[in-house]
Order: C-alpha cells, then sequence, then structure tokens
C-alpha cells in the first residue's frame, strides 16, 4: 500500500539516525556538512556539538555545562538559536 505520512516520517528519522548519528563515518560526513553549510545550519551542528560534550562532562560540570549550553542555544538572547526546536524543548519540559 501507500506509506502515509507517519510511516515515512518514522522511516526517515531512523535512516537518519543509523546513518548520520551510529555510524561514526556518517556522523564526521553531516558535521562536516552543517559546519560548511549556510549560517542557519551553524546553531544545529553547534548545539549537536555542545550536547555531546555536556554528555562527556563529569557529572559534577554537567549543570554549568547545561547552564552555558542553555544559554548559547535556548535562551531568547542566544548566541546560537536554534528556533526550529519546540517551546516545550526550549523551557527544557519533559515531554
Amino acid at each position: 500500500g501507500v506509506e502515509g505520512p507517519e510511516e515515512a516520517s518514522a522511516r526517515w528519522e531512523a535512516s537518519f539516525r543509523w546513518q548520520c548519528v551510529e555510524q561514526p563515518i556518517g556522523q564526521r560526513l553531516f558535521r562536516r556538512f552543517l559546519a560548511g553549510a549556510a549560517a542557519e545550519l551553524a546553531a544545529p551542528g553547534a548545539l549537536w556539538e555542545g550536547l555531546e560534550e555536556l554528555e562527556r562532562c563529569e557529572r559534577s560540570e554537567r549543570p554549568r555545562a547545561a547552564a552555558a549550553l542553555r544559554e548559547r542555544h535556548l535562551e531568547p538572547q542566544a548566541s546560537l538559536p536554534c528556533p526550529f526546536l519546540s517551546q516545550t524543548a526550549r523551557k527544557g519540559e519533559a515531554g
């Protein structure tokens, strides 16, 4: 049958995750794409890098690193804002 939008979205998301997140070469190539692409893609690339740095932080350093990440990407006056994120994501609420 014909694939609906939900199925297509789920398939694309799984493909993206496998190719650009789970595969080291895919991750490296996608990051290079983000770094070399237009200015509007600088924020997503920097956010991704910041989130990975946050995961590598010592537990005691995480609150400070998370606050810096939020200030850089999620606050209204952010230097590299990410307006594509939902309001819930920008507020840091579960959901």
